[in-house]
Formats: C-alpha cells, sequence, structure tokens
C-alpha cells in the first residue's frame, strides 16, 4: 500500500505537468524542427511537490543556440525558432512551473554527456513530451550508444561514496536528507541507473528477471523505497518548499501528517524517525547487494570460477 500510495502520487504530479508544459508547448507555437523532453526525475514520470521540473528543447542539426543567438543561415525561420523557444520558457515560468531548461542539438547533448556524468545520467532517464518524434528518437539512439556502461558504473560509485562521505557515512544521522543521505533514495536510483546503463532494465521487476535480485528483495525495495518516497513527500508539503532534510524543527509535523499520535514515553517525531531509520537500513543494504550483483555482470566476471571455503560455501572476489 506505501509504495502504491507513492506511485500514484508521483505519477499524478507529472501527469499534471505533463498536460500544462504540452499546452504551452502550442501556444508558443514551437516549430516541428525541435522536440520537448523531460529529462531527470520528471523523465522517470516521477514528481515531487517542490521538486524542479527539468526539461531539455532537442534542435534539429544546424540550429545551435550560443547565449541567445541562433548561428547558421540568417533569417526569419532562424529569429522565429529563438523567439517561439524564449516565448515557451517565458509561459513556463509564468504559469508557476520552475523549470531547469537547456537547449541543445543532438551532437551538442551527446558532447556534453560525454564531459559530464551528471549530464549524461540526467539524459539516460529522458522521456518525450512533443515535437519531433524523429529528433528525438536520433537523440535517445545517439545518448545511448555514446554510454560506456563500465566507465558509467565507476562514475557513479565513486559519486555515490563521495555523497555518503559528505553526510558522514551513516543513515541514522540526526537530521537525515531522505535523498541524499546514505540509505536514502539517491541511492536507489542509482541502483536503475547503472542496471538501465548495462541495458539490465528498468525496474526492480526486470532485474529479479535477470536473476540479479529476489522475488523477496524486489518486495523489500518496493515498500522501503515507497517510505522514503511519502516521507520526501510530506516534507515537502510541511515545509512548503523544497526540503529533503528531516530537520528537527519539521520532524513533528511530518510525524503528524502520517497520523502518529504520541505512545508512552515516545514521542511523535520519535516514532516517525524509527520508521525513517528501517527504511534507510534495508535501502543500505539492499544498494550494496545489488550493486555487487550489477557490477559483476558489468564486468561480466558472473561465469568465473569459485573456490570452496567449506563443503556448503564457495568464494568469488
Amino acid at each position: 500500500p506505501t509504495a502504491t500510495a507513492a506511485n500514484r502520487l508521483l505519477r499524478s504530479l507529472a501527469r499534471h505537468v505533463d498536460q500544462a508544459v504540452l499546452e504551452l508547448w502550442r501556444v508558443a507555437r514551437m516549430p516541428d524542427t525541435a522536440a520537448l523532453v523531460a529529462v531527470g526525475g520528471y523523465g522517470r514520470g516521477e514528481l515531487f511537490p517542490h521538486s524542479d521540473i527539468d526539461v531539455l528543447i532537442v534542435l534539429a542539426p544546424g540550429c545551435e543556440i550560443d547565449a541567445g543567438i541562433v548561428p547558421g543561415e540568417a533569417g526569419a525561420e532562424s529569429e522565429g525558432l529563438r523567439q517561439a523557444i524564449e516565448g515557451f520558457i517565458t509561459l513556463c515560468w509564468d504559469t508557476g512551473l520552475e523549470i531547469g531548461s537547456s537547449v541543445r542539438t543532438v551532437e551538442q547533448c551527446v558532447a556534453e554527456a560525454q564531459r559530464d556524468v551528471t549530464v549524461q545520467t540526467a539524459l539516460l532517464e529522458s522521456r518525450f513530451l512533443c515535437g519531433s518524434r524523429g529528433i528525438f528518437d536520433s537523440f535517445a539512439e545517439m545518448t545511448a550508444r555514446s554510454l560506456d556502461p563500465k566507465a558509467f558504473l565507476l562514475a557513479k560509485t565513486l559519486e555515490m561514496q563521495q555523497r555518503h562521505h559528505k553526510f558522514e557515512d551513516t543513515p541514522y544521522a540526526l537530521e537525515p536528507n531522505c535523498k541524499e543521505s546514505p540509505g536514502g533514495l539517491r541511492d536507489l536510483h542509482l541502483l536503475i541507473w547503472v542496471a538501465r546503463a548495462a541495458g539490465l532494465g528498468k525496474t526492480w521487476k526486470a532485474l529479479a528477471a535477470k536473476g540479479l535480485i529476489t522475488e523477496f528483495e524486489v518486495k523489500q525495495l518496493q515498500r522501503n523505497e515507497g517510505v522514503l518516497r511519502l516521507i520526501r513527500a510530506r516534507l515537502h508539503m510541511v515545509a512548503g518548499r523544497r526540503e529533503d532534510r528531516l530537520v528537527f524543527d519539521l520532524q513533528t509535523a511530518v510525524a503528524q501528517s502520517f497520523g502518529y499520535t504520541p505512545k508512552p514515553g515516545q514521542l511523535v517525531s520519535e516514532l516517525l524517525m524509527r520508521r525513517y531509520y528501517w527504511a534507510a537500513k534495508a535501502v543500505t543494504q539492499l544498494n550494496q547487494i545489488l550493486l555487487l550483483n550489477i557490477e559483476e555482470r558489468i564486468q561480466g566476471s558472473q561465469g568465473a570460477p569459485m573456490r570452496p571455503i567449506t563443503r556448503k560455501f564457495l568464494e568469488r572476489d
């Protein structure tokens, strides 16, 4: 029920934003030489109440934009493209959509992704919204072809280690960040990113079908991901802004939003944090197990011989 409720909320918010940007794209009279693409969390179709709405406008070859200027053949068509893009972005902000936007050709997307693993990660989760399907298909094919699963795994693993160190290498911080701390949502995102990069699947069930995790672990991942998602969503609503830290000042209000009531010797904030820590602990353990299994597949070492330790146990790596 927790996972279902979280999924329904995040996907409903994404659908509402989809409807708005599609209408604004039409009002801005965007030409058929561009495609509108959702990236990042919005690209996954998951939107929290106060999360950024990241979009990418992919242009046809020869329509590069640099500092607001469309180079190439000067003329009404180029000027019209520039004005349409500016008009669309302005409409989004005027409507109240806090979008993060970038405008690139397919070639620029590939070049930027090869320089920056963060861009590469965002593009990995791209989702077509409207405009030219042909341009989007070319964009999806070229960005996928330029991705090296081994290099991507290494970069994201190092990134995770640095992030964990920043948050004290523990899921049990007194004021944890439910997205970035060890055991937070970002650790689950990482697993799907590296699995997608290696062509192993985009969902927990797909990874189970590949033999990377058990059905029991799928249920554990879904349940604890649902808990973290609901806590983050309610945290946004209680704070009235994008806030991913369970700071002391907000813990009681978030707990009350879940319907917690005090028990003898326990505050509602303590009940909430106990639930959070159980979820973060489970995510930490599942992250370690699944990341090793994915790494084994990417490195091609899953079929390597195993060394007997005892009659019942064998060892590899």
